[in-house]
């Protein structure tokens, strides 16, 4: 499968490589944030801070229903990446027929789940009765977009299993103009609140999963991607589940943590989730090259696995210290210029200080969690998915959850943030020591056999 816009991981020098995969999917990813940051700017200015807080405090619900079937999504791509490091073509084909059948399989019943359990969830989250009713109809017709929402996400992460990360790029563009457009007209013209901009958030969703489509089957038609499933292959879906189920489970429970964080942040008022809201959609652009790069180390990874280039996967192990790098420079810049970026959100000046101190407290404080992301990301790549699995449930619910609940109780509940940095800072040093895990001992040991056959002349 030659394509122009793929990169073969396994050939050429590895941060460069890494950096040129990694700039389209930072493009892509500033225009998601796009997709929340469009609807906070038109909500905070053309209606108030009970429709802002509503918005913010939907995401969780949102994020606990979809990222079990968005972490097996990625087990697809990882999959995929290390059959393309094989070259086997004819693997690629069939995990592609399967994800098109478990796009099928989780979508709707989400689109459910999501409908009935969603108002459910907010209450249970604490939101103040002010919040709930905009929240609720935001909600609903959000999940009305999961078809579209999981199907992009697959077809992306086909693609970048694949080599290719700037294809998606194309998709995004036409689903955030789709976005911005409808908000504008919806919210704006129509006056419409958090309905219009939900509607034109699911409308995109499905914009960039049709057009997605309709790209592959005429840019790759090798993959003989289809819009309806056939008979999915059970042994197929087996080896997805296997790889993909974790990563799933793990977001799934991350995200349970993160409710249970939104609910101590309920407790603080309307002021304070409105800030957290939108601080959050600040801090996401400074962190966009935190998943640029942990997608960039997940493909590096899997194709040299599947290729079985050990020495490059030893050599590629420094991926995540670039990235730790690279986010620390734009935490600081963005600390640094927070109140002219936060003023284009709101003028409200108790939410504007509230926003600058979270900003000021988590963003400084980022990159520790871009090298613990990359590390796990690093390792997912070659399938091995349970010591990223532990740790992270370890940040969350041994670290971050019980420090924000510490410092709310016994400091201040208004200084929740500082719970962020403190759970970066421990996972980055527990993700360390997989580099003295007899996995990555093993690792090394091909590494050195691989090279002592070179150095003797001897056939790889």
């Amino acid at each position: 499968m030659n394509h122009a816009h793929k990169i073969d991981m396994t050939k050429g020098r590895i941060l460069p490589l890494v950096f040129l995969f990694a700039l389209p999917i930072c493009a892509g990813n500033v225009l998601q944030i796009l997709y929340g940051t469009v609807d906070t700017l038109v909500i905070g200015n053309f209606c108030g801070q009970t429709s802002l807080a509503a918005v913010g405090t939907s995401a969780q619900p949102v994020e606990v229903l979809l990222c079990i079937f968005l972490g097996i999504g990625t087990g697809i791509s990882i999959l995929v990446s290390q059959a393309a490091g094989k070259s086997d073509t004819g693997q690629v084909r069939a995990l592609t027929a399967a994800a098109v059948s478990f796009l099928y399989l989780s979508a709707i019943p989400v689109t459910i789940l999501g409908c009935l359990l969603g108002p459910l969830m907010l209450k249970a989250m604490q939101a103040p009765e002010s919040t709930l009713g905009p929240a609720s109809a935001y909600l609903r017709i959000v999940f009305l977009g999961t078809l579209g929402n999981i199907g992009y996400n697959l077809n992306a992460g086909i693609l970048r299993g694949l080599g290719d990360s700037r294809s998606p790029l194309l998709f995004l563009v036409i689903s955030c103009l789709v976005n911005i457009a409808l908000d504008l007209l919806f919210v704006g013209g129509f006056g419409m609140d958090v309905q219009g901009a939900a509607l034109a958030t699911s409308i995109s969703m499905y914009a960039s999963w049709i057009f997605s489509m309709v790209y592959i089957r005429r840019k790759y038609p090798e993959l003989q991607l289809t819009f309806l499933p056939g008979r999915p292959d059970r042994d197929l879906l087996v080896r997805i589940l296997k790889v993909g189920l974790p990563l799933g489970l793990n977001n799934s429970i991350y995200s349970i943590g993160h409710i249970l964080l939104q609910s101590l942040v309920n407790t603080q008022g309307a002021a304070f989730m409105a800030a957290c809201s939108v601080a959050g959609r600040v801090s996401s652009i400074a962190n966009v090259t935190i998943n640029s790069f942990s997608s960039s180390a997940t493909t590096f990874a899997g194709q040299n696995y599947g290729a079985g280039e050990y020495r490059r996967l030893v050599r590629g192990s420094r991926i995540p210290f670039a990235s730790g790098l690279v986010t620390f420079l734009g935490g600081i810049t963005v600390t640094i210029f927070c109140y002219p970026l936060l003023r284009l959100f709101t003028k409200d000046e108790e939410v504007l200080a509230l926003a600058a101190r979270y900003i000021r407290i988590v963003l400084p404080m980022t990159w520790p969690f871009s090298v613990f992301s990359g590390i796990v990301s690093y390792a997912n790549g070659m399938g091995d998915v349970r010591m990223p699995t532990l740790v992270n449930i370890l940040m969350l619910w041994v670290i971050r959850i019980p420090s924000a609940w510490l410092i709310a109780t016994f400091i201040d509940g208004q200084y929740l943030m500082a719970c962020y940095p403190i759970s970066f800072t421990a996972a980055m040093v527990i993700m360390l020591f997989y580099f003295r895990t007899p996995r990555w001992r093993q690792i090394r040991e091909l590494a050195a056999q691989e090279s002592a056959r070179t150095s003797s002349g001897s056939p790889e």
